[in-house]
């Protein structure tokens, strides 16, 4: 399996006859189930370190603006900030965000993710994003000027309609009572006013930073591909598509929000890319914005060898998650690029075009994938072993 892994040509025995790396940039996602990115890296560090000792090793844990992007942000030297907030079902939760002068990283799955949902039970048609506006209203309260805003892993599907509600909009039905809270409620929308939105919103860079470029409503849009993942069943499906649809049109007048929905990446986490882009927000995909944060540049020029990776290296990867963007930039610079992964899922070519020249999965040390999540922290190290005597010795 280890030989399947091998991108392009050259074995890894011609890689040893070659000069030895000097300095190893480890810049790796999580393994999600299993290990942080940070532990990833601490992982990766001490294996080589095993196999190399004195080696300098550099860790740049990276996210792709999905869960782990406050993390990241920290372990590269932001402070963290916690908050009391509304979770997405309305309970109080404690979330985070990261701020570094006036740049703050906040990942809306600290507020509204599916790990803030009370005991894991789904709630597709009612959980709101409330959390990630007063998320955001913590930012600027703290002074941020810039505002990086990662969206992923939510357990969402309201358009952004509970961000926008905290930060100052009013959403109303027909009697002038708020409507309820999440997708299914925006059903009954009758009216909205945008006046009472956070002024400082227009005095700030607002990035959005997603590894997703759906339209909000439609066959490619949040509820249809990203909805049964959060509980939805056919019938919430197209109930939520078309009150998102509904909200887009009460929403055009007042915030002349024509052409938003069909933008890339109104419908990144459950719609919020939307309510992002209404109030000024640039899409870019996560992983260029969460590079450029990290100081990913200085620390890449110093690397001779760079090692990146997550959980699960498939087609996904290649479709703006962070090994891709990594392996993009290194590729860019000229370093040489190895993954590791708890399952590959990609062939040679593959990796090869995405700038990777091997990959080494868990799973060529242990087959069984349940052992490998459990273990993943001791087989993480013995592949970075595994690395150093193929590239370092």
């Amino acid at each position: 399996m280890a030989d399947a892994a091998v991108s392009g040509t050259r074995s890894a025995r011609s890689a040893q006859s070659e000069a030895p790396a000097r300095r190893v940039l480890v810049a790796a996602d999580k393994f999600k189930g299993s290990l942080t990115a940070v532990e990833v890296a601490e992982r990766v560090a001490a294996g080589l370190r095993r196999a190399v000792p004195g080696l300098e090793v550099e860790a740049l844990p990276v996210a792709d603006g999905g869960d782990g992007t406050v993390a990241a942000a920290v372990a590269a030297g932001f402070d963290r900030r916690e908050v009391r907030v509304t979770g997405p079902l309305g309970d109080g939760v404690t979330a985070a965000f990261a701020l570094r002068g006036d740049t703050a990283v906040v990942e809306m799955a600290e507020a509204s993710g599916l790990q803030r949902l009370p005991g894991g039970v789904l709630a597709p048609l009612t959980a709101s994003t409330y959390g990630s506006g007063e998320l955001l209203t913590a930012a600027l309260d703290a002074g941020a000027r810039t505002l990086v805003f990662g969206v992923g892993g939510s357990a969402t599907t309201d358009g952004g309609a509970g961000m926008l509600a905290a930060l100052g909009a009013r959403f109303l039905k027909a009697d002038g009572e708020p409507v309820a809270p999440g997708g299914a409620g925006l059903a009954e929308l009758a009216s909205a006013d945008l006046s009472g939105l956070d002024p400082r919103l227009g005095e700030v860079a607002f990035v959005l930073a997603s590894d997703v470029d759906n339209p909000l409503t439609g066959p490619k849009g949040a509820p249809a591909v990203y909805g049964p993942q959060k509980g939805a069943s056919p019938e919430d499906v197209r109930r939520l598509d078309a009150a998102l649809a509904h909200f887009v049109k009460v929403l055009e007048e007042p915030a002349g929000a024509t052409g938003f929905a069909a933008s890339p990446g109104a419908g990144a986490a459950g719609g919020i890319g939307y309510g992002a882009l209404l109030l000024g927000a640039r899409f870019r995909p996560g992983i260029e914005v969460m590079l450029d944060v990290l100081g990913f540049a200085p620390a890449l020029e110093r690397a001779d060898l760079v090692i990146t990776g997550e959980g699960s290296l498939d087609e996904q990867t290649l479709h703006g998650k962070a090994p891709a963007g990594v392996a993009a930039a290194a590729r860019a610079a000229g370093k040489e690029v190895v993954a590791v992964c708890g399952r590959l899922a990609l062939p040679p070519e593959a990796l090869g075009r995405a700038g990777i020249r091997r990959a080494y999965a868990l799973t060529d040390l242990e087959p069984d994938v349940a052992t490998c999540i459990a273990e993943a922290g001791p087989l993480l190290e013995r592949t970075a072993e595994r690395i150093a005597r193929d590239f370092l010795s």
